[in-house]
């Protein structure tokens, strides 16, 4: 464990922490803004450890289904980093760095649960907390300062509770900023509070590679060095009109972050966002080589989609469609339909007369998705009929709604259509094959 004496409240939380560093004596900033980044360290692999203590000392990857072509490393333990681990690998080439390598299968829905709580301690501490993805979030603690501490304080509180009441471990930190406070949690891991204060923030940030800063990727680091800028203080001391002039507005945009101009505000998330669409897709176990195998596969995900509309009692008029060739291309298109529905078979339908329209087969097919949108509530199950003949729809959606008590109670696959026993392997459960990605920080 180490700390900085010259720390703010390092009485009370220096043996609470397993590393902190601090680059002044006080949180003072000229925008009086204290923003907090948590940072679930290696969170999959972390929840999985916990709940099977036979694997804790062993290196640990939570990767997808490789049956299903899914076969990448989605998280990683620290043991597993050290021998050399990547996330995004696929997972044979992890297992020739580490022969040992324990695969685990992830479970979504346990990492959802451990997420949620995370966030009820962040919100006992204030109201103004923002998601980026599963396992991180922002804090605007501005305001709660004065009742709880200053932005080290409830920093280090923070990360002993999900310590002790998680079983898992945060990096925390802290600025007057959303892109310096992410920046900071990411400087030292795992559980460790870092600070960067409006006045050291260029000792601190300006020598690292230009990479860790936020949203410049591999594309743009790679261009970025190609011009002679490669840490964050290049960035910050480059021209602005030769970063807009090579990559637009968001030249200005990496320009302001470098420079510690962001202003952006922590979007409040306490409550359910709008939908404004439910979909799903699916990277096929194996390529699709005809209309047949399509539009088996959109019976799938129609099923899902429709299941999920039901649920949360909504209709759709538009359906999407997406397809991804074997060459990576890929196509959208979307079409309404004749009236609001969440029957899976008029939506199966509309896609695959969609695909049929814009699809030509010079290429064989990787992976396919379904969404609808132009969304709208079914009051709550109460259906409004129309003066014409409903009887045939009304059947359909009864019938519906049915095989989905049956499948609550007995499983997805208690209850199939008869299409899909041409090719079981493109028989899936897409609802269970999500990967949550992180929302964007743009709004």
């Amino acid at each position: 464990m180490s700390w900085d004496a010259n720390s703010p409240d390092n009485t009370d939380n220096a043996d609470n922490v397993n590393s902190i560093n601090i680059g002044d004596r006080h949180e003072g900033t000229g925008s009086g803004r204290v923003i907090l980044h948590s940072d679930l360290n290696n969170f999959y692999a972390s929840v999985e450890c916990l709940h099977h203590p036979e694997i804790r000392e062993k290196p640990v990857a939570v990767c997808g289904s490789q049956s299903t072509r899914h076969g990448i490393v989605l998280a990683k333990n620290y043991i597993a980093k050290k021998l050399g681990v990547k996330t995004g690998e696929a997972i044979w080439e992890a297992k020739l760095k580490c022969p040992g390598l324990v695969v685990v299968h992830p479970n979504y829905a346990l990492y959802l649960r451990f997420s949620a709580e995370a966030r009820r301690i962040y919100k006992e501490y204030t109201d103004n907390v923002e998601a980026f993805g599963i396992d991180e979030n922002w804090l605007d603690v501005t305001g709660s300062v004065k009742l709880f501490g200053s932005g080290f304080t409830i920093a280090c509180e923070i990360g002993e509770r999900i310590k002790k009441e998680l079983g898992i471990t945060a990096s925390v930190g802290i600025s007057y900023n959303k892109i310096f406070a992410k920046l900071a949690s990411d400087l030292r891991k795992p559980d460790a509070v870092t600070f960067i204060s409006e006045d050291n923030f260029k000792d601190i940030v300006y020598g690292l590679p230009v990479r860790d800063l936020m949203y410049v990727g591999h594309s743009t680091g790679y261009s970025l060095n190609r011009m002679g800028i490669f840490t964050i203080g290049d960035l910050a001391g480059a021209s602005l009109k030769l970063l807009t002039g090579k990559f637009g507005k968001w030249g200005e945009t990496i320009w302001m972050f470098a420079n510690g101009y962001d202003i952006t505000p922590v979007m409040k998330n306490d409550s359910e966002p709008v939908i404004k669409g439910v979909g799903n897709s699916l990277t096929t176990p194996r390529d699709l080589t005809c209309n047949e195998d399509v539009r088996i596969l959109f019976c799938v995900l129609a099923d899902s989609v429709a299941t999920r509309l039901r649920r949360h009692h909504f209709k759709g008029r538009t359906v999407q469609i997406y397809v991804r060739d074997s060459c990576l291309g890929f196509i959208d298109r979307q079409a309404k339909l004749g009236d609001f529905s969440n029957i899976s078979t008029e939506i199966a339908a509309k896609a695959y007369d969609i695909f049929r329209r814009n699809w030509d087969w010079s290429k064989n097919i990787r992976s396919i998705g379904v969404r609808v949108t132009d969304l709208a509530t079914t009051g709550g199950g109460f259906l409004q009929t129309t003066i014409f003949n409903d009887d045939a729809r009304i059947r359909l959606e009864m019938l519906e709604s049915s095989i989905d008590r049956i499948r609550e109670r007995f499983g997805n696959y208690s209850i199939q259509r008869g299409l899909l026993l041409i090719d079981q392997r493109l028989n899936a459960n897409p609802a269970e094959e999500n990967i949550i990605h992180p929302v964007s920080y743009f709004r």
